[in-house]
């Protein structure tokens, strides 16, 4: 299992790209998920590619930006060209983008078969450049339950479209997490590892509020200390291969410290599910 931290946990932080990829590689990190807004910048300046994180032993897992589904024909060619040479010059297979920004339950058939086209189009495109496109499971979004994801899979239905698995959001529709991992197994490109203290304070993980410096984070807990059991989300996503991508998606404060001690808490875990394959 490769784990990455994402560089949007440090939106708010006043911290170079050196200082972050030097102390992931001392916490034993495999990868950095790149924030979209941050690949951006840090294309501007020849020193940075695929070669500088490989330096520190670290790859870029994936790209996480967003993409204007119903804006004009030409604004999106025009984004997914950008997203897809970022892509290319860190070195990721994989480009993170959200399926529209309604609900499934709010948007009607005509609005779906226009998102739908759009994301087919945009698989197409980056497949040709040995990319994949991956879809989060996410609220306010077509992929915001299991059954509406596998209807969007079925009706994208390209070799390039994957899924990113938001394991908070899923249990956040009222699905059983482990249950919907082994619907969508054959999609599932990558994962996003986050948990929450209650249900009452899923409303902390709302854009509003997580890009808000002001904002609350009160309810957000480390990985092992909220309402979703990861030891089991853990003993299911051994089965993938061991190459499988997952990424540590912390919002929160005291972020290194958290991070860090997620990481080594995963890693602990994971050593423990092994003990336990040998004697039983």
């Amino acid at each position: 299992m490769n784990v990455s931290f994402c560089t949007i946990s440090f939106r708010h932080h006043l911290c170079s790209i050196f200082d972050l990829v030097k102390w992931g590689k001392e916490k034993c990190f495999q990868g950095i998920e790149m924030w979209g807004t941050h690949a951006k910048y840090l294309a501007d300046d020849p020193s940075f590619d695929f070669n500088f994180f490989h330096s520190f032993g670290l790859k870029t897992s994936m790209i996480s930006s967003y993409i204007p589904l119903q804006a004009a024909r030409y604004e999106l060619e025009e984004t997914i060209r950008v997203l897809t040479r970022l892509c290319q010059r860190f070195d990721t297979k994989k480009l993170r983008i959200f399926a529209g920004q309604k609900g499934s339950i709010h948007t009607d058939e005509q609005e779906r078969r226009e998102i739908v086209a759009r994301i087919r189009m945009l698989a197409q495109y980056v497949h040709e450049r040995g990319i994949e496109l991956l879809v989060e499971t996410h609220p306010h979004t077509l992929a915001d339950n299991v059954p509406s994801t596998i209807r969007l899979i079925e009706e994208v239905n390209h070799p390039a479209f994957k899924i990113n698995f938001d394991v908070l959001h899923v249990w956040e529709s009222d699905a059983d997490p482990i249950e919907a991992i082994r619907q969508l197994r054959p999609f599932i490109a990558h994962f996003h590892l986050k948990n929450v203290i209650s249900k009452d304070r899923l409303f902390v993980f709302e854009p509003a509020n997580v890009y808000a410096p002001a904002g609350t984070r009160k309810g957000m807990v480390p990985l092992f200390e909220g309402v979703i059991n990861y030891k089991d989300i853990l003993s299911e996503l051994i089965t993938f291969s061991k190459d499988i991508d997952v990424s540590l998606e912390w919002f929160g404060s005291d972020v290194k410290k958290v991070l860090e001690s997620d990481r080594q808490q995963i890693y602990n875990q994971l050593e423990q599910l092994k003990d336990e394959a040998i004697y039983t």
